[in-house]
């Protein structure tokens, strides 16, 4: 079973997210699971949200998990949360933050022993510059996909369309600018 789980702040899309990854791993034919974790419902409150796919029925619903992947989208979480919490020895973590990969690591010293599995890229700056807010959803998954190989950019970007389909179509291209550029950044 592949496990995510995503740290967030509201309003910056992480459920949109789990949501759209769900649906697009369930079109395949996989079992999903997409949800999320509150503490206060306030626009910019810390909040979490949570992925499993597999190939069976999936039986768990606690948001309890070793995650394979941990997707930091608000760079502040970075330094609050404990995003190693409950990792394994090949979780990788995606982080968005305009800081340098070494002093990301000097302000977050749990990272330093994992750092080759760690990756960066400033999915705000990409989501402001295509999309026009800084929502940075769609570009962690597009450094998602760079990061995992769980499907091609092109096919992924297609089915990604579907789901973002009820967005006028300048939206949904900004959308694909943003996927595209996350895939090339992230390192």
């Amino acid at each position: 079973m592949l496990e995510i789980r995503w740290h967030s702040r509201a309003g910056q899309g992480a459920v949109t997210g789990a949501k759209g990854l769900g649906s697009i791993v369930a079109e395949s034919g996989k079992q999903v699971q997409a949800f999320a974790f509150y503490g206060s419902a306030k626009r910019g409150a810390s909040m979490t949200a949570y992925n499993r796919i597999d190939d069976k029925p999936i039986l768990n619903h606690e948001k309890y998990m070793q995650p394979d992947f941990v997707f930091i989208l608000d760079p502040g979480l970075a330094l609050t949360d404990d995003i190693t919490a409950n990792g394994k020895d090949t979780t990788k973590y995606i982080i968005t933050t305009h800081l340098s990969k070494d002093e990301l690591i000097s302000l977050v010293p749990k990272l330093k022993d994992i750092k080759d599995r760690v990756f960066i890229l400033d999915c705000f700056l990409i989501a402001r510059e295509t999309i026009g807010k800084a929502i940075p959803n769609t570009p962690m998954l597009g450094a998602f996909m760079k990061v995992s190989g769980m499907y091609e950019l092109e096919y992924f970007k297609d089915k990604m369309k579907s789901v973002l389909k009820k967005l006028p179509p300048n939206l949904i291209e900004a959308n694909m600018v943003a996927i595209q550029r996350a895939y090339d950044e992230v390192y």
